[in-house]
């Protein structure tokens, strides 16, 4: 704030009457700018569904390579099982991941870990397990995040909110993400103490114009007493970072595997970049490496 009060009292003593308001003008336009680069610090590396580049996604695995390779964040995908049971699973069945489909709402917690879901990345990790969210949140250490993205609809909430209550972690380690701003609304008026972030994926319509609309999900943003937002890059720019900071909001980008893009999202503000590979993410954004991560 120092630096503020500087300018302003070169301006009051430098300037008179009539040149004080072309020279604020300059002066507020220097102090956004400076405010933007000491904005654009260093941001949290997040991995995407764990180190999802060396290790089978949603895994415990994936998890604890991602602390190992330096990220300060992990993100998973969690889903309810057909018994109560919240689970760490990307999509709504296990095909991809296990080579067998059981739907997941429709399968038991003991159906789906049978499976194996770490086979498909490498014979190293045949026969890991689908974990639940209380063994995703025991492997979160002392001092590290963890974002939760809900897949489930609003039924998860009772046993979410019972397994984050019953977890070790802080509620400065955990922020629940969704797609659905009904469910975050839901859970900030059961549980106004956890975090929530809002993921949104602006696309462009038939008529040009972009869904949702900023207004429209600034407004959202307010509703659900979000802490922040967190886009895909498409559409999203500096303007649009330096307004969502501006309001109050975090800004969080996914999934970006390009140290390029990465260090402009960084430069511009923006609180966290999601990658599948957090180990070199990290390494390149240190060094300033100019070439895509893998």
């Amino acid at each position: 704030m120092l630096i503020y009060y500087v300018v302003y009292y070169i301006m009051n003593e430098l300037c008179n009457a009539t040149q004080f308001f072309k020279v604020k003008a300059i002066a507020f336009s220097f102090l956004l700018f400076f405010h933007g680069a000491v904005a654009g610090g260093e941001s949290l590396i997040v991995a995407h569904r764990g180190a999802s580049g060396d290790a089978p996604e949603n895994t415990l695995p994936a998890f604890r390579l991602a602390w190992e390779q330096g990220a300060d964040v992990i993100e998973g995908d969690f889903r309810l099982t057909k018994d109560g049971h919240i689970v760490c699973v990307h999509d709504s069945d296990t095909k991809r991941v296990s080579g067998e489909k059981l739907v997941v709402k429709d399968s038991t917690l003991a159906e789906l870990q049978r499976l194996d879901v770490g086979g498909f990345k490498g014979e190293e990790f045949r026969g890991v397990r689908i974990p639940t969210m209380s063994e995703v949140f025991g492997v979160v250490p002392e001092g590290k995040k963890i974002f939760v993205e809900i897949k489930s609809g609003a039924e998860i909430i009772p046993q979410l909110i019972e397994d984050i209550n019953r977890s070790k972690l802080g509620n400065d380690q955990i922020a629940v993400i969704c797609f659905d701003p009904d469910v975050l609304l839901d859970i900030s008026r059961l549980a106004p103490e956890i975090r929530v972030s809002w993921l949104v994926n602006f696309k462009k319509g038939k008529n040009g114009e972009i869904h949702p609309k900023v207004e429209t999900a600034f407004k959202i943003l307010e509703l659900i007493k979000a802490d922040g937002i967190s886009t895909s890059r498409r559409y999203v720019g500096e303007r649009f970072i330096q307004r969502v900071r501006a309001l109050g909001y975090k800004h969080h980008i996914w999934t970006i595997d390009d140290l390029l893009l990465a260090r402009n999202y960084q430069q511009w503000g923006t609180r966290s970049i999601t990658t599948n590979f957090p180990g070199e993410m990290r390494k390149g954004l240190m060094k300033g490496k100019e070439k895509v991560v893998r």
